[in-house]
């Protein structure tokens, strides 16, 4: 299956710059609502519903605590529902206005968890490689060697507990010489192996002019297809923004300020390109399905 995370780097990259930003952005209730449901849908492929029921353990609570907090910092609306004992107004704006805020950071935090899921650190490498080269290179470095080393300490560890040598046992000082022996000989595993590293990549002409880099990804016909889909629809979106089609207001009263054709083709383009994904994914499933009933 060729899903959306398969696409190129690039790809990936400027559609969650899209999504992302105009979630952050956009506080129009429609424009919210697709934001979640287009993230929540998505985030609920790649993740699976073990896993989104974790998220929504974080999300329902933020949802909530911004609907409930806000009237207590802000008292602004003309729709008084009680009044607190300072003789603040407690108003449905600002309930209403709580509760937006709390939907846009769950849009964001779903779309950053389906950031997370889609562009690994390879494809981060890949896409900085050409401006920044040495920065990419350590930044690589680092996420290969953190898994690494965290390995090798456990080795140490269970390699000294065998002998009788581990830090869980005796008093303090001797707890504490244990363990400086056992940083001791992880510190001079990594000197030996930043001097293997180093000593491959010279061996492989690292830094020589001329010297060429692979590879995996590709551009190809679904690649360019989705990319000029995605900014098409992202510069229609941005577009309709900039021109008020997306325009809204919470104060003093909750009211749309804009409600045209233009603005419904807006709505209908940004629910396509929240959604990009999901076709994407539903597409190559039925794919996947029709070429397994054939075998």
């Amino acid at each position: 299956m060729i899903g959306f995370k398969n696409y190129h780097p690039a790809v990936n990259f400027i559609y969650f710059a899209f999504v992302i930003t105009f979630s952050m952005i956009y506080r129009n209730p429609v424009c919210l609502a697709i934001s979640v449901l287009g993230s929540f849908t998505y985030s609920l492929i790649l993740s699976g519903r073990k896993l989104m029921l974790r998220k929504l353990f974080i999300i329902i609570p933020v949802i909530l605590g911004t609907s409930l907090l806000n009237p207590f910092f802000s008292h602004e609306g003309a729709t008084v529902i009680a009044y607190f004992p300072s003789g603040s107004p407690f108003t449905l704006e600002s309930v209403l206005y709580g509760f937006a805020a709390g939907i846009l950071l769950a849009s964001v935090i779903l779309w950053f968890s389906c950031f997370n899921e889609v562009i690994t650190s390879d494809k981060i490498v890949y896409l900085s490689g050409k401006l920044f080269p040495s920065l990419s290179l350590i930044f690589s470095m680092t996420l290969r060697f953190v898994p690494r080393f965290n390995l090798q300490m456990k080795k140490i560890f269970y390699a000294q507990k065998c002998i009788g040598r581990g830090p869980e046992s005796g008093n303090i000082i001797q707890k504490a010489k244990k363990g400086i022996s056992n940083l001791s000989g992880l510190v001079t595993w990594a000197l030996e192996n930043s001097v293997d590293t180093a000593d491959s990549m010279k061996s492989r002409g690292y830094g020589l002019p001329g010297r060429t880099s692979f590879s995996v990804y590709r551009f190809n016909g679904k690649n360019y297809a989705v990319l000029i889909l995605v900014l098409i629809a992202g510069m229609y979106v941005a577009a309709g923004g900039i021109l008020g089609a997306l325009s809204f207001r919470f104060f003093p009263t909750v009211r749309f300020e804009n409600i045209d054709l233009y603005a419904v083709s807006v709505f209908a383009v940004y629910f396509i390109l929240c959604f990009i994904p999901v076709i994407i994914e539903i597409k190559e499933a039925r794919r996947w399905k029709a070429l397994r009933s054939k075998i």
